[in-house]
């Protein structure tokens, strides 16, 4: 009883073609949509600071030394030492965020299950 090797359906270059532009125009707007949405990140903060000091700076002695190594001075560090990300997050934004990954993992292992199926069911399904 030998049963013949199992052959996949077979896709054409056409095929593969669409597919791998379709696939990169769809990573290039996943990348690119919150650019355009304005989603990206909450910006900068920046701490005010009267008399810039490596101490109101809240620079040790050490790091104090290593930006003068670098050139600068109490005055001229201000500002990248004193500009922060803003790092608050949006809890609507994070929600959908959590809906959307847990849509797409639910839709795969179902169109998953499905495919599989099928395969096991051409490939070893009832002998009639």
């Amino acid at each position: 009883m030998s049963r013949k090797a199992y052959r996949p359906p077979e896709q054409g270059k056409a095929g593969q073609i669409f597919d791998s532009v379709f696939l990169l125009v769809l990573v290039y707007a996943v990348l690119f949509a919150p650019l355009v949405l304005g989603l990206t990140g909450g910006g900068t903060v920046t701490k005010t600071v009267d008399e810039p000091t490596w101490e109101a700076l809240g620079q040790n002695p050490t790091m104090a030394t290593q930006w003068e190594k670098l050139g600068f001075t109490p005055e001229t560090a201000t500002e990248m030492i004193t500009t922060r990300f803003d790092y608050t997050i949006n809890p609507w934004a994070l929600l959908i965020t959590a809906v959307v990954i847990l849509g797409y993992f639910v839709f795969l292992v179902r169109f998953s299950d499905k495919e599989y199926r099928e395969v096991i069911a051409e490939r070893f399904g009832d002998k009639k």
